[in-house]
């Protein structure tokens, strides 16, 4: 098995990509070598909507975890902060999240916590975690278990930073299935480089160098079966891009990606309208001039923002609702009230727009 090359030498462009992008992603850390200690709470990302929220601590200093299945992507970017370590200042450690979704996953998370500590990792946590699907499909019920693991392990080691190895190509993959579900702004954006503690180095490198780099280094990766089975939306997604690239030229992937980068800064610029129209609304009835007046790019959000905010799941709360919303004020013909998730109701009442409990009576 072979490890991280010696630091003198070129390595090869694949590999030096990948640092790059580990070095870029981790500057704040290496200009302030405290920076790690407490990134905030987890938080829920676009493309992770299950992620559990919670409490950080003041970490260590420096310390950074890498979450790494033992596949390509994630051993690129191990095997880059592992090299990228010894001349920062912060240490390098890992988590490995045994699914357990299938025969022999045990097995393939202890060889790929052997294969990180063979890198100089430490330390590298393999944590078995229990899948239980309550009706959100097998994929998301996985995401969910993995992201509490991976919470739990920065907040035993009180690691700041978790680094995630989404790569340009599921940049790709979420932005076009984004599209087939005429989402917005905020879903076309895809996954963001950070929130909270996670961060995603790769988001512009692509897979085929994650598999370079790791040949180069002499790495053996482990391809999980699950990425082929066409049952998975996303393994359909990635098919249809490839067969995009192939029909329509390359770079379609490198496109998707770039755009998913130029809609979020929209999307952010949106979201922060939006956060002070609310806070011009105040608390509730709210008068329909004062909504009506905020334009409607702002508006459907605003929407969204109340709907939660009055305790409706945010990962529920979808276009149509704020659509139906919205049609209290624009297309106002004395309909009844409109029922939101949450047990929610929006109503109007001559002037003035209320969301409250389907129970209780104004």
């Amino acid at each position: 098995m072979g490890g991280v090359e010696r630091r003198w030498g070129s390595p090869d462009a694949a590999t030096a990509a990948v640092r790059l992008a580990v070095r870029t992603a981790l500057a704040d850390l290496a200009a302030d070598p405290s920076a790690p200690t407490d990134a905030g709470p987890t938080a829920p990302t676009d493309a992770d909507p299950t992620a559990p929220t919670g409490p950080t601590g003041a970490g260590r200093p420096g310390l950074v975890l890498v979450a790494c299945s033992g596949g390509a992507d994630s051993l690129a970017l191990a095997a880059a902060l592992a090299f990228e370590a010894p001349t920062a200042r912060w240490r390098a450690g890992a988590v490995v999240v045994d699914h357990g979704l299938q025969p022999g996953s045990a097995q393939v998370a202890a060889d790929a916590g052997r294969q990180l500590r063979a890198l100089g990792l430490d330390p590298v946590d393999v944590v078995t975690v229990e899948v239980v699907g309550a009706g959100e499909g097998l994929e998301a019920a996985a995401r969910s278990a993995r992201y509490a693991a991976l919470a739990d392990a920065a907040d035993r080691h009180r690691a700041g930073v978790v680094l995630l190895g989404h790569t340009r190509d599921d940049q790709a993959e979420q932005v076009l299935l984004g599209l087939t579900r005429g989402a917005g702004a905020r879903s076309l954006s895809g996954m963001p480089p950070a929130r909270g503690r996670f961060r995603r180095p790769l988001l512009a490198v692509s897979r085929e160098q994650c598999r370079e780099s790791t040949r180069a280094q002499g790495l053996a990766w482990w391809d999980d079966p699950m990425n082929e089975d066409p049952a998975f939306t996303r393994v359909r997604a990635r098919r249809a891009l490839a067969d995009l690239e192939r029909d329509l030229g390359p770079g379609v992937t490198a496109a998707l990606a770039r755009t998913a980068s130029l809609l979020r800064v929209d999307a952010d610029h949106l979201d922060a309208l939006a956060d002070e129209a609310v806070a011009a609304l105040g608390p509730q009835p709210w008068p329909v001039e004062a909504l009506t007046g905020i334009p409607r790019a702002v508006r459907t959000r605003v929407w969204r923002r109340l709907l939660v905010a009055a305790g409706a799941p945010a990962g529920q709360v979808g276009r149509p609702h704020t659509d139906a919303c919205d049609r209290l004020l624009t297309a106002w013909h004395g309909q009844g009230p409109v029922h939101a998730p949450g047990h929610l109701r929006v109503a109007r009442s001559g002037r003035r727009v209320t969301i409250a409990p389907r129970d209780r009576v104004d």
